[in-house]
């Protein structure tokens, strides 16, 4: 199994969800999340002031899926959430060693 986190642009969020129930997956954890990469943040303008605006605001989906699960899944979140500009975001994906589900006590495939 692994789990894959996608740090998205926000307004992505609803597309990336609708992509990914369409190939079978629907479980999913998402959390509003800020921070910054190459983009570095941007200045604004407030009642006349400029100001530095450090973290960007972005969105994080974690999924934990079976191995066979993973190959199109990634492709549907880069197809889906690139935007072409810069800050579109990062896939990080990772093995899952044990999965248990709390309720049931099932594990591993039948937990997710």
């Amino acid at each position: 199994m692994k789990k894959v986190e996608a740090i998205i642009k926000p307004f992505k969020l609803d597309d990336v969800r609708e992509s990914l129930a369409e190939i079978g997956i629907t479980g999913m954890t998402v959390l509003e999340v800020k921070g910054f990469g190459r983009q570095k943040g941007h200045t604004e303008l407030y009642r006349g002031a400029e100001y530095m605006v450090d973290f960007l605001p972005k969105v994080k989906i974690e999924l934990v899926l079976q191995d066979e699960q993973l190959d199109q899944a990634v492709e549907v979140i880069v197809d889906t959430a690139r935007t072409g500009k810069i800050g579109d975001g990062k896939i990080f994906v990772t093995d899952i060693d044990r999965v248990i589900r709390i309720r049931t006590g099932e594990e591993n495939e039948e937990a997710v």
